[in-house]
């Protein structure tokens, strides 16, 4: 190419950017707009790249990395809990703060919350030590936020030489596989090289759990001092957790919680999904009476998720969250001379800590007495000492602490006094008068007020709409003749739905809905399910509230009948005191016998001079539960653990001796493999 074009060319080159750049750049901006702005349905997703990622990253590796949160605050003792209804952190937490009269420096420690690989690397603290405190949940499992946890020392080949451990259990002897979780992880943590600093603790609730926990741990920090060389400082003083923080007497009102389990205002503007932080408020439809006499009650409710976008299978659990007696909440305000409606707020000491507040923090007094601290259960022994602190006489001060010592007489008199008198916060406070301790450190000292569960009495395949819970109104007096209430079935005794009062349905069913008493809810799913196959047999045990369950159960096997399948043989056993007083739902398993959906058999056990139980029945009917096995059916027991479940499994036992010819040894191994292949569950409690 010549010069000469070169030049021609740049000479155009200058024309066309005079006369058409403005036209070009208009173009190119319309082009702009049609991308982003025309198309911005199809592309609104791609704007998520423009979140805060970063800051989540940062946070989750500073809030998981327990270890570097040890050294940078020169701490050498971590105490991680396995716990579903608190008390197995509140345990931990006492371990932690035991920590500095020993020389040591203690931090608390949610397993959901840390990466659990990085216990390899706590060998590198020195004087460094694991504590574990874990309950076990159900049938032998995990806690929901010991999970991963449990799946990490299962499936994990890290070797964990030259980590120091103890590990405390907590259980109940009632349940087959007591204090299961504790013992896993003792085991396990040995099994993958770490050092064991004291013997293994296991608590048992259905006894005094308190004194279990007391006992190993004053045993336990002796040992710790020999293994590490260290001495106890002789100071026994109590350091508050939580500090008094002053709040704004102009702090807007929305700010403020007013009961919400984790987010304010999470009541008043209901957002899904609902769990265990974010329940629904489901309206009571129905709350009526199933007993027909007598001095005990049963409830039927009925709670509407209709307009909740919950969905539930049969065997599953609803969780309630309950208040505490208003009447109570005002004696305790009284008697310490409290405005129960001042706001306040408990800040953490340790800047350091994952956990801020013991509570939904500010709120008012009245608000966390009534919704966030538990005020019905007997105090523990280490909240008998903190509140020793508070006593104006010298007898007064020594009686509380002689309470907390593990000596023989210590553990007795707080047996007798507190734990079989039933005494609570407020019983305590009104059995020593001099006892005069601050309102917000009663309400630290407390542990949290927990959901209640109950198993759903219906099937979703015939209710969808609503949940149904049956429930025994929990009502007694103490040895000091004081009246003890169910937490949760005496405010839902209290909560009965409007009549429609002769109204139009449609009218009627408007107005009266926003006038629904309503209660805070979640569902928790469950492993006690009926067979895949509708032709499964199944046999189902389940007398007084036991029935619950099955009573869902019972209503879906008609179901799918009245649906044209083949719907197996359905057995239900079920046992109450009287059959005119509290043979509950009498009419409708009547109904089901009468159809041909299900085979009842009923105890009565005051009925007649010898008392008969439902294993009575089953005794007498060996035969047809044998048959039922050996057609690969399911068992399923529902209710006391304690007594009723033990005596069922014996007869279990007894129809494979006989009719299956089996030693005892390998009866109890069969029954081992039905519930490995999921034909023998139970729904129990102690």
């Amino acid at each position: 190419m010549s010069s000469t074009e070169e030049v021609a060319m740049d000479s155009a080159g200058s024309l066309i950017s005079m006369t058409d750049l403005f036209i070009l750049s208009l173009a190119g901006g319309f082009a702009v707009y049609w991308f982003f702005f025309r198309g911005k349905k199809q592309e609104t997703p791609n704007f998520k790249k423009l979140t805060v990622a970063p800051v989540l990253e940062r946070s989750d590796s500073s809030d998981q990395s327990f270890i570097q949160k040890m050294k940078n605050t020169k701490r050498n003792v971590v105490v991680f809990y396995g716990s579903q209804t608190g008390t197995a952190e509140e345990f931990a937490t006492r371990l932690a703060k035991d920590a500095s009269r020993y020389g040591m420096k203690g931090m608390v420690a949610d397993p959901e919350e840390c990466e659990m690989d990085k216990l390899t690397e706590l060998k590198d603290i020195e004087n460094s030590l694991a504590i574990f405190c874990m309950a076990t949940y159900g049938e032998g499992d995990p806690t929901d936020n010991a999970q991963e946890f449990f799946e990490f020392l299962t499936n994990g080949e890290e070797e964990l030489n030259g980590l120091k451990f103890a590990v405390f259990g907590l259980g109940n002897k009632t349940y087959e596989h007591y204090n299961s979780m504790g013992i896993f992880v003792d085991k396990r943590l040995e099994e993958l090289g770490g050092e064991r600093v004291f013997e293994l603790g296991l608590g048992d609730d259905d006894a005094n759990i308190e004194e279990d926990f007391v006992t190993w741990r004053e045993k336990f920090w002796p040992a710790v001092c020999l293994h590490f060389g260290v001495e106890a400082t002789g100071e026994n003083v109590n350091t508050r957790q939580y500090a008094l923080t002053p709040v704004s007497e102009d702090l807007p009102k929305e700010k403020i919680f007013t009961g919400e389990v984790a987010r304010v205002g999470s009541l008043n503007k209901q957002k899904p999904p609902y769990d265990v932080k974010n329940p629904f408020l489901a309206p009571i439809l129905v709350n009526k009476e199933l007993h027909k006499g007598g001095d005990r009650s049963c409830m039927h409710i009925e709670l509407d998720i209709s307009e909740s976008k919950i969905r539930y299978e049969t065997g599953d659990h609803v969780a309630i969250y309950p208040i505490n007696n208003p009447d109570t909440v005002e004696k305790i305000g009284q008697r310490l001379g409290v405005d129960l409606d001042e706001v306040f707020s408990l800040t953490n000491v340790d800047e350091d800590a994952s956990k801020k507040h013991p509570f939904p923090c500010p709120c008012s007094y009245r608000t966390a007495l009534t919704h966030y601290v538990d005020l019905t259960n007997p105090l523990r022994t280490h909240v008998l000492g903190e509140l020793s602190e508070y006593t104006e006489k010298a007898e007064d001060k020594e009686f509380l602490q002689k309470m907390t010592h593990a000596s023989e007489e210590g553990k007795k008199l707080y047996q007798d006094w507190v734990f079989k008198a039933h005494r609570n916060i407020l019983a305590v406070l009104e059995d020593i008068p001099s006892l005069k301790p601050p309102l917000d450190h009663i309400v630290e000292l407390l542990p949290r007020l927990q959901p209640r569960f109950y198993s759903i009495s219906s099937s979703p395949k015939v209710h969808p709409k609503s949940i149904h819970v049956t429930a025994v109104l929990v009502d007694y007096i103490t040895s000091t003749n004081r009246q003890m209430k169910g937490v949760c079935t005496s405010w839902l005794a209290g909560k009965k739905p409007p009549t429609m009062n002769g109204t139009s349905e449609h009218d009627g069913e408007n107005n009266v809905r926003d006038l629904l008493p309503r209660v805070p809810i979640y569902v928790r799913k469950s492993q006690f399910r009926l067979p895949f196959k509708p032709s499964t047999p199944v046999v189902m045990i389940g007398p007084g509230t036991g029935i619950a369950p099955f009573r869902g159960f019972v209503q879906e096997r008609a179901y799918l009948k009245d649906e044209g399948r083949m719907v197996g043989e359905t057995i239900l056993y079920f046992g109450c005191r009287n059959k005119a007083v509290d043979f509950i739902y009498s009419d409708e398993l009547n109904e089901f016998e009468k159809k041909g959906v299900l085979t009842l058999h009923t105890a009565f056990s005051r009925d007649q001079a010898q008392k008969v139980y439902v294993q009575h029945l089953m005794d007498q009917n060996q035969e047809q539960i044998w048959n039922l096995l050996n057609e690969n059916g399911h068992i399923y027991i529902c209710g006391d653990a304690k007594n009723m479940a033990k005596e069922v499994h014996g007869v279990l036992v007894k129809i494979l001796t006989s009719k299956g010819n089996m030693s005892e040894a390998d009866a109890e191994d069969y029954i081992k493999k039905l519930q490995s292949k999921g034909r023998y569950s139970a729904d129990v409690w102690s």
